[in-house]
């Protein structure tokens, strides 16, 4: 059962994917943070697949502090260039723009995406 907390970041989430959709020339950054970790996803809506993806836990990072979802936002715009894309569509997946997410974003810039 969703507790009253997550049920709003479902309906958040359903309002940001409304508007937001990844293609294959600008695919959609995906964020996800749990108590012991944080999760990016480069994904094309329109074929329905996942290009790129990196977690703390793929890292060997112990937990999903801010200084390490940093770390993911770099892996992930590492593997984002290798495979090509130099842009992508923020989704913030409901969460505020704060603390993990707003580090994974930054990390992200630094590694040389463009969103």
């Amino acid at each position: 059962m969703a507790t009253q907390k997550d049920s709003r970041r479902l309906r958040i989430k359903r309002s940001i994917r409304a508007k937001v959709s990844g293609t294959a020339t600008k695919p959609r950054l995906s964020v996800f943070r749990s108590n012991t970790g944080v999760y990016a996803q480069i994904i094309d809506d329109v074929q329905g697949h996942t290009l790129a993806a990196v977690s703390t836990k793929e890292l060997g990072l112990a937990n999903g502090n801010v200084d390490n979802a940093k770390q993911v936002g770099v892996k992930i715009a590492e593997k984002a260039l290798a495979a090509g894309i130099l842009a992508v569509v923020f989704d913030r997946n409901g969460y505020l723009y704060h603390g993990r997410v707003k580090a994974i974003a930054d990390g992200a810039r630094e590694g040389g995406l463009k969103f």
